[in-house]
């Protein structure tokens, strides 16, 4: 058996856990500690990354305690720390990773810094028994990418954003039709009213023979129809809702198709390939609805982790750590955070650059 705490500070979660990882290379979750900070931020209409960096502080020894109370364990009897080291608001990240360097030095214990990305691609693993190679769809709050996991720190970018992540084109479209932060769910409960037909918004990249997505232009358009509405209607910001949401699912669905194609290119032997979907955005009903149907279109086996996984948490960092773990994938106390770390290293990166290195 091995034991291992998760730590998270990338954005504005503070988050503990406490996972056991079992000779078989099963997950069970013995904590999961996660606060929010939705209404330290909401009066701005997003993160402030200082807000969110003073919360962490004053909250994670407690959230680490409550999850090692609640697991049952002391320090002495866990096997090694994991906590996220990027990529996220730099600031957040520090505390956490301060955090789990102390705990490691002061028990002796093996320490994991893990990428945030890579907890997220290997929830899946955590639920359910999972063989790589998988096809992963990364759609969170600065995050849009096709993975190939390959194995745990193996990973090959399909395609990803090449402007705006989609869970931020979400949020812009809720602040525009003066909805409530975070916007993804504020958009989608407007959209289950509004006619998808009313207005005809673009469908990014639709297409092309590639898995990038683009979602600035499509915010635009929205802007520009809500620009020119004047003053909104309740019926206004159902259909603004229910056409982005159209919008984005048929865009989805196009990507969707070619990320499988490259997939199946790159693995032929693969007769039923999961297809993983992690992230916030995986929540929204409608898009699970796409991601349902092209499961059964191209014969995979489709995994959704609960909302609760899907989110950030600690959970997913544990579990990473655990995995590295078990491959002998530790670090020195010496690592450092970053604000910026793709999954996949060995690609040129597709935008973002200079001191912070590449974004995706």
């Amino acid at each position: 058996m091995t034991r291992i705490l998760g730590i998270e500070t990338s954005c504005d979660e503070t988050a503990a856990a406490v996972i056991q990882r079992d000779d078989s290379g099963r997950g069970h979750i013995l904590s999961n500690i996660v606060l929010s900070q939705l209404e330290d931020h909401a009066p701005y209409g997003g993160v402030v990354p200082e807000i969110a960096a003073r919360a962490h502080v004053n909250h994670l020894d407690r959230l680490v305690a409550q999850a090692m109370a609640e697991a049952g364990l002391s320090f002495a009897e866990l096997d090694g720390v994991a906590a996220t080291a990027g990529p996220g608001l730099l600031g957040g990240v520090i505390v956490g990773l301060t955090m789990a360097k102390a705990i490691a030095m002061a028990h002796g214990l093996p320490l994991m810094a893990v990428n945030h990305l890579e907890g997220h691609a290997l929830t899946a693993r955590l639920l359910e028994d999972v063989d790589f190679p998988y096809l992963l769809l990364l759609i969170s709050g600065g995050h849009t990418q096709f993975q190939i996991v390959e194995g745990v720190g193996r990973y090959h970018r399909l395609g990803t954003t090449i402007d705006d992540a989609l869970g931020e084109a979400f949020d812009k479209v809720a602040k525009l039709l003066g909805l409530g932060y975070p916007g993804g769910p504020q958009v989608e409960v407007q959209a289950r009213r509004g006619d998808p037909r009313r207005f005809d918004f673009p469908r990014p990249l639709k297409g092309r023979k590639d898995c990038n997505f683009s979602f600035s232009g499509l915010k635009t358009a929205v802007r520009e129809v809500v620009n020119g509405l004047g003053a909104l209607s309740d019926q206004d910001v159902a259909d603004v809702a229910a056409s982005f949401e159209a919008a984005v699912a048929e865009t989805m669905a196009d990507r969707l198709t070619m990320a499988v194609h490259l997939f199946r290119a790159a693995h032929p032997g693969v007769e039923r390939p999961a297809l993983i979907v992690a992230g916030g955005v995986a929540a929204n009903q409608k898009l699970k609805a796409v991601f349902a149907q092209a499961a059964g279109r191209f014969g995979l086996a489709l995994i959704v982790p609960p909302p609760k996984l899907c989110t950030d948490n600690a959970a997913m960092i544990a579990w990473a750590g655990a995995e590295r773990l078990a491959l002998g994938l530790t670090d020195d106390v010496s690592v450092a955070a970053r604000a910026r770390w793709p999954l996949d290293q060995s690609q040129a990166p597709v935008y973002g650059s200079g001191k912070l290195g590449a974004k995706a």
